[in-house]
């Protein structure tokens, strides 16, 4: 195949087309003139039978907003699966039980639709085919339909049937609901996104809903499907979004007339698609990341402040390979922050997938680059969070260093419960959304219920966190100024504002002060009066497991399982030294590869690796916060519900250089063997990944009276599991306890719990601005 232009060629062209993108331009908000709201929890990566995922979209949200039967039950919920293609019709249920009015459940002697005639079992639930259920005459675009695959390009599944199940499902359940993709990325691997025009209109809350089959949606996600269409690498379909063969259906055109980019023949354009079409071989990868750019500029200027852009599980694929599709470099974080900072606003750095027998799915030699195996970046996870944001220093307090709107994220990435089926409490690969982690997000929508803007509004401004575990279920983090005299703040005053915040779920709002996703502006010298407030709650957590925690008996803590208590909390700073410049020696590195960085028996070479562009010196554990430490918090009572809560606070004096501070706490002291550092840093999770069983190192020893036998199904009403249970993966080989269960699969998850919060910026006079936050 003759090779179009040359790899440095295409460098420099991404270059230039970056550099001249770069628009700071942010809307985050100041503490001035805020509107009401408060903090709730949601999902925005998981999926379906839309996609590869197991369950039906009922089954899916019956499962995370009930709080009843599951009491997880989350505020909000993004429905994403993959772009590309899908062929079971994601419409239809598993049973009865989750059947609707609008949405029956047709048993094996009911058709769907008026499609090709099939034998009745094809008509029995979610696996059903869309050729079975409406005919391939019905699947429209080139290459699925009549003469085709038999699969259904995602743009006409979200258009036509996903949409209006979720509004109706919306409407019926009284739940925030909307759509979302993970996107198949040009040039990389995944992205969560949304595009949210034309969604849940305010006339759905007074929606009259069907008693007989069918829903007619007063919304769309035209605009969504349009985009998946456009610049999803999953579709190759070439038909505009219309009927095979005719020009009846959307007639879209993904150019963009303030970007010559996005018509150029270098990047693919083809003209019968009106898209840009990557072709394959030498250069895929790097032509792949310059569409994606170009998405982004589509998106800002169609759809600016409706639509968000976070890459997934970005670690997991590897680094960036220019002639592939795979991972994401620091550089390509930029590159997207730098062409739309009010939508690429941010990653997932703490994967779904976190009962699988590689933590979040990362493994050693995961990955073939022109056939030689290279790792996930950081080979594995570090306490379920990627080692972009789980190294104190990394590649994000590289971004956040620059001054950067660059937020934390965690979610679900739900397909499935691996060996066990989807009503069993065990599990061996995912989670529920809500089950296990989530993102709490400060939503201002007053009087209003939550909408889809006001929670896309929301994510944007990074003044969310993350947690495991119910570790913590409240948090207030607030960072006010201090100044001699007049202006003095003492700790406590500060402490109380964010008592008084943490213990209503709301936001701190009072002059001087931030919170995070925010910068506070200060003269040099001042004092910096820092003041965290968490409710660890009391009682069980989600977790069925009620043994002791097999890491925590190590160092003679016995602790049950579903009864985790927060060991600590660290404040992390770090220096704010401005934007890197595109091209510079600075702005593009790639994370070490293999054992380079992730050495043969877990430990790893550290920072001085890692090139200068990914890493940020300055980043340090300033403060560690514990009930018996040499700097403990304080319990306080609710003086709303009597529930406890935990203060701390602490000055930074005389500050004169622009800084940031951000949060993350445990359940795991420091020097916890083979999950913790002296310093309390999460270790690699390669010690606990079934995958090796050579590297298990941590016995699960406990015997218990309720141990279902695996394979059994154990429900949520024959309580918990007190002891190890058989689906645990045995150590062997080179193993010092060759021969035992060992934590591993979703025991390893309950038993290392974290969360994270986005940072407070700190912005000094005449020294460096934050450019990124207003």
């Amino acid at each position: 195949m003759t090779q179009l232009f040359s790899k440095s060629q295409i460098a420099l062209a991404a270059l230039a087309a970056i550099g001249s993108a770069v628009v700071i331009a942010p809307t985050v908000a100041t503490a001035a003139g805020k509107t009401a709201g408060k903090y709730v929890s949601g999902d925005f990566h998981n999926h379906t039978t839309c996609s590869d995922g197991s369950i039906s979209m009922q089954k899916l949200v019956k499962k995370v907003t009930d709080k009843v039967e599951t009491p997880w039950g989350l505020d909000w919920f993004v429905q994403a699966g993959h772009g590309g293609t899908g062929n079971r019709n994601c419409t239809l249920v598993e049973d009865a039980t989750l059947a609707t009015p609008a949405y029956p459940y047709l048993t094996g002697n009911t058709p769907y639709n008026t499609g090709t005639a099939a034998s009745p079992s094809q008509y029995a639930g979610p696996s059903t085919t869309w050729t079975q259920s409406i005919g391939a005459a019905n699947i429209k675009g080139n290459g699925g339909g009549v003469g085709g695959n038999g699969n259904m390009w995602r743009w006409q599944s979200i258009q036509e049937y996903q949409y209006p199940l979720v509004e109706y499902l919306s409407a019926q359940r009284n739940v925030p609901l909307f759509v979302g993709l993970e996107s198949v990325v040009a040039g990389h691997e995944h992205t969560s996104m949304s595009v949210i025009t034309g969604q849940m209109p305010a006339g759905v809350d007074n929606a009259s809903l069907p008693t007989a089959p069918g829903y007619t949606p007063l919304g769309n996600a035209n605009a969504l499907a349009q985009w998946s269409y456009c610049f999803d690498r999953g579709d190759t379909d070439t038909s505009r979004g219309n009927v095979t063969g005719s020009s009846v259906g959307n007639n879209w055109n993904c150019a963009n007339p303030d970007s010559a980019d996005s018509t150029s023949a270098a990047l693919g354009w083809n003209d019968t698609a009106k898209k840009l079409l990557p072709a394959s071989g030498a250069g895929v990868g790097s032509r792949g990341h310059l569409k994606t750019v170009e998405a982004l500029k589509w998106m800002a200027k169609y759809h600016g402040q409706q639509s968000y852009y976070v890459p997934a599980h970005l670690e997991r694929a590897g680094p960036f390979n220019p002639d592939g599709n795979n991972g994401f470099n620091i550089e390509h974080l930029r590159n997207f922050n730098n062409a739309a900072p009010d939508i690429a606003f941010g990653f997932e750095s703490q994967p779904g997938h976190g009962a699988a027998n590689n933590r979040g799915e990362y493994q050693v030699k995961r990955n073939s680059f022109a056939g030689v195996l290279t790792d996930s970046v950081g080979g594995t996870t570090y306490g379920g969070t990627g080692v972009y944001a789980g190294q104190v220093g990394g590649v994000w307090d590289a971004l956040l260093g620059e001054g950067r709107n660059w937020w934390f994220f965690a979610s679900s990435d739900w397909h499935n419960r691996g060996s066990f089926g989807p009503d069993d409490r065990r599990s061996t690969q995912d989670f529920y959304p809500g089950e296990y982690q989530r993102t709490h997000v400060l939503v201002r929508n007053g009087a209003d219920k939550l909408r889809p803007q006001s929670i896309v509004d929301g994510l944007r401004t990074g003044n969310a966190w993350s947690a495991t575990g119910q570790l913590i279920d409240r948090l207030a983090f607030v960072a006010c100024a201090s100044y001699a005299g007049p202006g003095a703040r003492s700790n406590a005053a500060v402490e109380a504002l964010a008592v008084a915040a943490a213990t209503k779920g709301t936001d701190i709002d009072a002059s001087g002060c931030a919170t995070m996703g925010e910068k506070l502006k200060v003269r040099p010298g001042a004092e910096i009066v820092v003041a965290v407030a968490v409710r660890d709650p009391e009682g069980a957590n989600f977790a069925p497991y009620s043994f002791p925690n097999p890491s925590l008996l190590q160092v003679g803590i016995n602790q049950p399982m579903n009864k985790p208590v927060l060991d600590h909390v660290d404040v992390i700073r770090g220096l704010v030294t401005g934007y890197r410049t595109p091209g510079t020696a600075d702005y593009a590195g790639e994370w070490p590869r293999n054992t380079n960085w992730l050495k043969a028996d877990g430990t790893t070479t550290g920072l001085s690796a890692v090139p200068a562009a990914a890493k940020n010196t300055s980043a340090a554990i300033v403060k560690t916060f514990s009930g018996n430490g040499s700097t403990p918090w304080t319990t306080v009572h609710s003086g709303v519900d009597n529930t406890t809560f935990l203060k701390m606070s602490f000055r930074i004096p005389a500050v004169q250089a622009s800084q940031y501070v951000r949060l993350r706490g445990s359940n795991l002291p420091a020097a916890v063997p083979y999950e913790t550092d002296a310093s309390g840093n999460p270790l690699s999770d390669i010690y606990t990944n079934a995958n090796d069983t050579s590297m298990l190192r941590i016995p699960c020893t406990t015997v218990g009276t309720n141990v279902p036998a695996n394979g059994g199904t154990w429900s949520q009403d024959k309580g918990t599991i007190d002891g190890c249970p058989a689906h645990l993966a045995t150590a062997s080989g080179a193993s010092p306890i060759a021969g035992q269960k060992a934590v591993s699969y979703d025991v390893a998850a309950w038993a290392d719990l974290w969360f994270y919060s986005n940072p407070i910026y700190v912005e000094v006079a005449n020294s460096v601005t934050v450019a990124g936050v207003k």
